[in-house]
């Protein structure tokens, strides 16, 4: 194995430098993974952008990933040169308050692939054993790169325990159609997908998502999820997009009585009002949940390898390594694109669909 590796480095924010830099070195209870490929989240564009992480740079980003077990520490179990893998990615001390309570996200020394440590825009990353999970023999790489966002809408997905026959209100379009499809094999009716992308609107409603709201067509969200739930609004209302606007908006179309789901990264210093009023007599409940954990990622992989979440009508194309930035720069502005891979293994893109 060579020492060295092409790997993409936002080197400090707005500067993305592809580089040889060293294979990563991994001690006894570690795996070297070679990467096949690694999806796009929109935390990378954060990363790049310097609004998140940016005490982290120079970093290595990427963390939906797959690929094959390489090479593995001497204390590993379970785990064996060429295994078809992919990782959790959330890594914890263990022993702590939080990590015992089985709150590991909470724990100090919480840090992410790819977030806070090197991660997967290269040839190769490092986790440990008892991170990697093996892809079922039917799961494709592209699918087994797709397993980590699809565990964080699950681990939200059971944050707000949606009841079978419930109205549910996803404001998003991105993540938001497979937080639809979740609440859809939860039982919920109606799904409700609100966004501005006429495109992923279509195929929530492909996935089986009751009714979608563009809100490009200049209807009032709040008002149409009213007007299907009987004027009380929506029993659970799930807010995927990050901005003070659609977390306001989340709280006026949740009924009394409701959950809303907090799942939408705002920026730090972004507020919101909220009438206290509101949630004392309305009796609404809010819960949060920002990554998927533990069985979150056996849970997502048995949906998409029986079927139940068919991932590939989501995804877009995939480009070399070298068209990392342009490929961030074109998800912010080009509306057809929704999932986009990452591989150092090719040179030219492939489009998978339009």
């Amino acid at each position: 194995m060579a020492a060295t590796m092409k790997a993409a480095v936002v080197e400090k924010p707005g500067t993305l430098v592809i580089k040889q830099v060293p294979v990563p070195t991994i001690d006894e209870n570690e795996v070297l993974i070679k990467v096949k490929y690694t999806g796009i989240c929109g935390t990378d564009w954060s990363i790049f952008t310097g609004k998140y992480s940016a005490d982290k740079l120079p970093l290595i980003p990427g963390h939906e990933f797959s690929g094959v077990v390489a090479k593995v520490g001497g204390k590993t179990r379970g785990i064996k040169e060429g295994d078809r893998v992919t990782a959790d990615i959330n890594m914890s001390c263990g022993i702590c308050f939080y990590c015992r309570q089985g709150q590991k996200l909470m724990c100090r020394e919480f840090h992410q692939l790819g977030i806070h440590v090197d991660g997967t825009y290269a040839e190769y990353v490092k986790a440990p054993f008892d991170q990697v999970h093996k892809l079922p023999d039917n799961l494709s790489f592209l699918a087994g790169a797709f397993i980590e966002p699809v565990s964080c809408v699950i681990h939200s997905s059971k944050a707000a325990m949606v009841t079978h026959g419930s109205s549910v209100a996803v404001i998003g379009s991105g993540l938001g159609v497979l937080h639809g499809l979740l609440a859809r094999l939860r039982g919920a009716a109606p799904v409700i997908v609100i966004g501005d992308n006429a495109k992923r609107l279509s195929l929530a409603r492909e996935m089986g998502v009751d009714v979608t709201i563009n809100i490009k067509e200049g209807k009032d969200p709040v008002a149409e999820v009213k007007k299907l739930t009987e004027g009380r609004g929506a029993d659970f209302v799930v807010e995927a997009v990050g901005t003070p606007k659609t977390y306001e908006q989340a709280f006026e179309m949740v009924r009394p009585g409701g959950t809303i789901a907090a799942f939408g990264i705002c920026a730090g210093d972004d507020t919101i009002k909220v009438r206290p009023f509101d949630l004392v007599l309305g009796e609404k409940t809010v819960v949060g949940s920002c990554a998927g954990v533990g069985t979150d990622w056996t849970d997502a992989m048995a949906l998409i390898a029986n079927g139940h979440i068919k991932p590939e009508s989501m995804f877009s194309m995939i480009v070399p390594v070298e068209e990392l930035q342009s490929a961030l720069e074109q998800l912010r502005t080009d509306p057809s694109l929704f999932k986009v891979f990452v591989s150092t293994e090719i040179s030219k893109r492939e489009i998978l669909s339009k």
